[in-house]
């Protein structure tokens, strides 16, 4: 019998006997039982409520004559209990943590307007050619060449295509003064 399951084993693991001894495979253990198949899984009750500090014993009275002062109190009054017990225990105040800048998940009626205001402050804007007299078409080529690393061909279907835009991505500072060259010369630019 022995035989016959160790020429099995061998059989389905062919390089086991390169790597583990045969003892230490786990059905020579003289601790193992195998599983009977037909048997019912093991089925462990759990508490209702699991306690990990175990039964405690019941309040005192004095705690249970404060708890009922505690509930007879006003709603105004119960919210002045926190304060004042942390000022008789000399608790440090806690402080509020910003959390500027971190996603709270679903946005609130609150912070949708701030999230508005930081989208109207924009830092980065695009240049749009909107229109140019058909004298000045030379002059406006050759002014968008300037600011721009387009050869001549480029720079003149960019212009016949108005309103197109020129250039992304551009400081405030620059994106005026490319306007006003723009404007110079006899075409009409705007930012976005």
């Amino acid at each position: 019998m022995k035989a016959v399951s160790l020429y099995r084993i061998a059989r389905a693991h062919p390089n086991l006997f390169g790597k583990v001894n045969l003892i230490q495979y786990r059905c020579f253990q003289p601790d193992f039982v195998p599983r009977d198949p037909k048997a019912k899984p093991i089925r462990y009750k759990y508490p209702a409520a699991y306690d990990p500090y175990g039964p405690r014993p019941p309040p005192s009275d004095k705690i249970v004559q404060i708890a009922e002062k505690i509930a007879s109190l006003s709603l105004e009054e119960r919210m002045q209990i926190g304060p004042a017990l942390g000022a008789k225990l000399m608790h440090p105040k806690l402080q509020s943590i910003s959390v500027e800048g971190v996603d709270m998940g679903t946005a609130r009626a609150g912070s949708s307007s701030k999230a508005e205001e930081k989208k109207a402050e924009k830092t980065t804007f695009d240049i749009k050619l909107e229109k140019f007299d058909a004298c000045a078409k030379l002059k406006v080529i050759k002014e968008i060449r300037s600011f721009t690393d387009l050869g001549l061909k480029e720079a003149k279907d960019l212009v016949e295509k108005a309103p197109v835009v020129l250039k992304q991505q551009v400081t405030k500072d620059e994106a005026n003064s490319i306007i006003e060259k723009i404007k110079a010369v006899g075409g009409v630019a705007v930012m976005e």
